[in-house]
Formats: structure tokens, sequence, C-alpha cells
């Protein structure tokens, strides 16, 4: 909730701190604007205000083209790149690169395959294919502690295409098979 006292000191006074978590809608112009607008203020019984700009939005104002609200703190565009990295990594974590390669999954995102690439390792510090096969030996891993599903199903489940695949990425990470990584429960002696 709003404190209306509150987001009206903070527009007129310009208050870079509130940028981003409200929206003024000005009534006499039909726009709304960020907290920190450089357009002289509306009067206060002019305006109403504004959780989010798709509220404002959704209220029949539309954005200022002088303080862009669209580039407010907290927005996709204010994240910049982060936010496709953001969302590759959702959906890498839900399995988009199982089936489909780079290429595509890029151009789902909207973006080169090079420049997906770049954006990777700017921020992640690894490809997108080495991030898909960490998550996937990360769930098996805990696959193999938590079920007693066939190696073949945590396989499977975990996103990898075969079991041989499957064997000789955990080797590699793990220096061992997974059948020696399996937890084993604990027989208490009599």
């Amino acid at each position: 909730m709003l404190d209306i006292e509150e987001c009206e000191r903070a527009r007129v006074g310009r208050d870079r701190r509130y940028d981003g978590r409200f929206f003024t809608g000005v009534r006499t112009t039909g726009i709304y604007c960020r907290p920190v607008c450089p357009v002289r203020p509306a009067r206060a019984g002019n305006v109403e205000f504004y959780p989010s700009a798709a509220a404002a939005e959704a209220a029949g104002y539309r954005p200022c083209l002088r303080c862009r609200p669209e580039a407010a703190p907290f927005s996709p565009a204010w994240k910049g790149s982060r936010s496709t990295i953001d969302r590759a990594v959702r959906l890498i974590r839900d399995g988009a690169l199982d089936a489909d390669g780079v290429e595509a999954f890029a151009g789902r995102l909207g973006v080169g395959a090079r420049h997906l690439g770049r954006l990777f390792q700017r921020h992640v510090g690894a490809s997108p294919l080495q991030l898909a096969q960490t998550m996937r030996v990360q769930k098996a891993k805990r696959l193999l502690d938590t079920t007693d599903m066939a190696m073949t199903e945590v396989a499977l489940h975990a996103g990898f295409g075969s079991l041989r695949r499957f064997n000789t990425v955990f080797r590699e990470t793990y220096g061992r098979p997974p059948s020696e990584i399996r937890r084993r429960p604990v027989v208490a002696s009599g």
C-alpha cells in the first residue's frame, strides 16, 4: 500500500530513493512519470500514485517521454543484459538446452548465439552449455542422494540424453561413477 503523503513528498522533492518504487499519474495530461521526472511537478490535486508502471498503464496513462518510466530501477530495461541472463538461467534450469542447441536457445531469447555467449561469460563466467551441464549434474546428484530411482531414470530426469553421457559427465565431475556416490542407508548394528 502506498502512503500518499510520502509519495507526494518524494515526487515534489524528486527523491531518487523512490525511483522505481512508485509512479505518478497526472490526470490533466494522461501521462505517468517517475518521481525523478525533470518536468515541473503537477499540482497535488491532479495526481494519483501507482505501485508499478503496469498499474498506471492499466489505469489509462501513457508513459512520459522525458523521464522514461520503462528505464526506472527494477525494470527489465534498467537491469539491462542481466534480465536476459536471468531469463536464460531460468529456462536452462527448466531444461531449455536439453533438446535444442544454443543457436535455437539464443533465438528464443531474442539475441544471437555469439552475443549470448559473451553475456554468459560476463555475468556467469561460463557458457550456456557449461551451465546446463552443471545444473544437470547437480540435479542428478540430488536425485541420487534423495531417491531410489534407477540410474537410467536419474539420467533422464536430470536432462541427460543417454545413460552413457550421464556416466561420462558424472565421472568427469566427481572423479567416480554415480553408483559410488549414491548414499546407502546406514544399517544399525544390533
